[in-house]
């Protein structure tokens, strides 16, 4: 059902139906969804002695984290995707809380990576 707006009184007006609560998915969720997107053959996976996953690419250009309990020295940082720039471009870093669930991971780390190209 659309949302009712005024336009011509400030702020916006909605509908009580409208306003009703929603349902969200909440919590880390099945972090394989994330980790199963990557190959032997493209990337290397090493978990440390803290349990923690890193995978990366063997060009070394792209990186994700896994930090079950939190990255340490950060605020409750759980994942990391990180993209290496060029001389020209400037890279990028994404990260998402510990509590993210992994689908929503799953679905940045698939678009990261369907963004690669073989030079």
């Amino acid at each position: 059902m659309p949302v009712a707006l005024d336009v011509a009184q400030p702020g916006f007006a909605t509908t009580v139906e409208a306003l009703r609560l929603h349902s969200w998915k909440l919590g880390p969720g099945r972090p394989m969804l994330v980790i199963d997107q990557f190959t032997d053959a493209d990337f290397k996976l090493v978990v440390d002695d803290r349990a923690d996953v890193h995978v990366n690419s063997k060009d070394g250009k792209f990186y994700l984290g896994w930090f079950p309990t939190g990255r340490p020295g950060t605020d409750g940082e759980g994942w990391v995707i990180a993209v290496t720039g060029t001389a020209k471009t400037r890279g990028y870093r994404v990260s998402f809380d510990t509590e993210t669930p992994a689908d929503i991971v799953a679905a940045a780390v698939a678009q990261v990576l369907a963004t690669s190209q073989p030079l």
